[in-house]
């Protein structure tokens, strides 16, 4: 009587933890309407670590740890001695009117720039660059996406010809987000693909024509004068957005990134991914006040609606909730 209940007793046991483990695996992904939430991390380690500071009044030790999260979160040093020396000034005097300083001063570091993406020409023809393991594909999709439901036309160029299977990912990204892909010939010229892509927007009336590029190291010589014959015929000054894809966990590399990719070709934004998930978000900071480079979208979520204008305004105030 004792096995039989045993058996029973297991056997019940093993069904909850079956269902328990399909239900996990149910879980809904984030919404659209998380993509907010999805920001929350990247911002509120250095907002807490504000509040940490100035939690016991304002004195040298507040102004010091408030130096160090700005560090941390990658904002940079002279951005850092900018924004303490400017709330220092202010002379705040009550925890309310720090945390004002602080907001303001930051905000003073970003750009009054025109953060739209231009869509002027016909087609209008984008560039997005970067190194591999940015995000940069999925991006793109993102992208493309976010054009179709504005209600234009796209055509993807899959120019990153030499990256195993690069071609066959963008395939399946333009077929889930419906739009076509131009390709060519896996370790062929990629300055081709590109042509044959605005080539193919041209002829069909096609509104933007995205082009995907190679993303091996940026230091590389020969890879930075593969960028700029792409660019070349891809319409040269004519080309719309030349978009670098910048992955927010690359700290101070991410400004290399930048500077090499702007010395070959005319970087006219930055697409900041993996904002949701790092404590680094200050790069932002670093990226448009060391290279005067807006930040124009932000990847806040893996799905492919996750991907949003940039608002610096939000962003500080994000920064010190």
């Amino acid at each position: 009587m004792e096995a039989v209940l045993l058996i029973a007793v297991g056997a019940v046991v093993v069904v909850a933890l079956v269902v328990g483990l399909l239900l996990w695996q149910r879980r809904p992904s984030p919404s659209l309407d998380d993509s907010a939430a999805a920001e929350t991390p990247t911002r509120s380690v250095l907002g807490s670590a504000i509040r940490r500071a100035l939690g016991s009044g304002i004195d040298e030790s507040s102004w010091s740890q408030i130096e160090a999260a700005l560090l941390a979160a990658d904002v940079g040093v002279q951005a850092t001695e900018d924004i303490m020396s400017a709330v220092r000034d202010s002379h705040p005097e009550t925890v309310d009117e720090a945390k004002s300083a602080i907001r303001s001063a930051m905000r003073a570091e970003l750009l009054d720039a025109d953060r739209g993406l231009d869509l002027s020409g016909s087609p209008s023809t984008m560039l997005v660059v970067g190194v591999n393991g940015t995000g940069k594909t999925t991006t793109i999709a993102k992208l493309a996406k976010r054009l179709r439901d504005e209600g234009r036309t796209v055509v993807l160029g899959a120019a990153d010809t030499f990256r195993a299977a690069a071609g066959e990912q963008l395939q399946a990204w333009g077929d889930r987000v419906g739009v076509q892909v131009v390709r060519g010939q896996e370790g062929g010229d990629p300055a081709s693909v590109a042509y044959d892509t605005v080539d193919s927007a041209r002829a069909r009336g096609t509104d933007i024509a995205i082009i995907d590029t190679a993303g091996r190291l940026h230091g590389k010589k020969n890879l930075m004068a593969e960028l700029q014959k792409i660019h070349r015929v891809s319409g040269g000054d004519q080309v719309s957005e030349v978009l670098l894809v910048l992955d927010a966990t690359a700290g101070q590399n991410g400004l290399a990134q930048v500077r090499e990719f702007s010395t070959a070709i005319p970087i006219s934004g930055i697409v900041l991914t993996k904002l949701d998930g790092t404590a680094r978000g200050g790069i932002v900071v670093a990226v448009e006040r060391s290279l005067g480079v807006p930040v124009k979208l932000v990847g806040v979520g893996e799905k492919v609606e996750d991907l949003a204008e940039f608002d610096p305004d939000d962003f500080v105030d994000s920064i010190m909730e």
